[in-house]
């Protein structure tokens, strides 16, 4: 695991949150929408499938409690997932909150407007609440 690097693109686009059994949790720096992202920490990955099969039932698990999680916290109606890799390709799973009169509600958040970034305090208050929390 020495060797797991974090993407620059997501190290500058997020915020730390924890570190589980697979995967570094972050929180993504965009205050439209409470947005984890997952990144399993092994080098060179690109796709699920790149896991070991017990890793990958790891990752499912994670993603749940990401997920549960979220959605408690940012009362959403719709937990959005997706690991689409396009843009930055280090496999890393979204994990969204949505709910209606969002940004983007009802469409993908991906390529909808500009990031909004989180206010120093209101992120410092998230990232507290996902660190109790998750």
């Amino acid at each position: 695991m020495d060797s797991f690097r974090l993407h620059e693109r997501l190290a500058a686009d997020t915020f730390p949150v924890a570190d589980w059994a697979l995967s570094r949790v972050l929180l993504m720096n965009d205050a439209r929408y409470p947005w984890i992202v997952l990144v399993p920490r092994r080098p060179a990955l690109s796709e699920v499938h790149d896991l070991k099969h017990a890793e990958r039932m790891v990752l499912i698990e994670e993603i749940n409690r990401a997920s549960l999680g979220l959605k408690t916290i940012a009362n959403a109606v719709k937990i959005n997932v997706g690991a689409l890799g396009n843009m930055v390709p280090q496999l890393h799973v979204h994990v969204v909150a949505r709910k209606p009169g969002d940004a983007a509600w009802p469409g993908p958040v991906w390529g909808n407007g500009q990031a909004v970034a989180y206010e120093r305090g209101v992120k410092e208050a998230l990232l507290k609440q996902l660190r109790d929390k998750l």
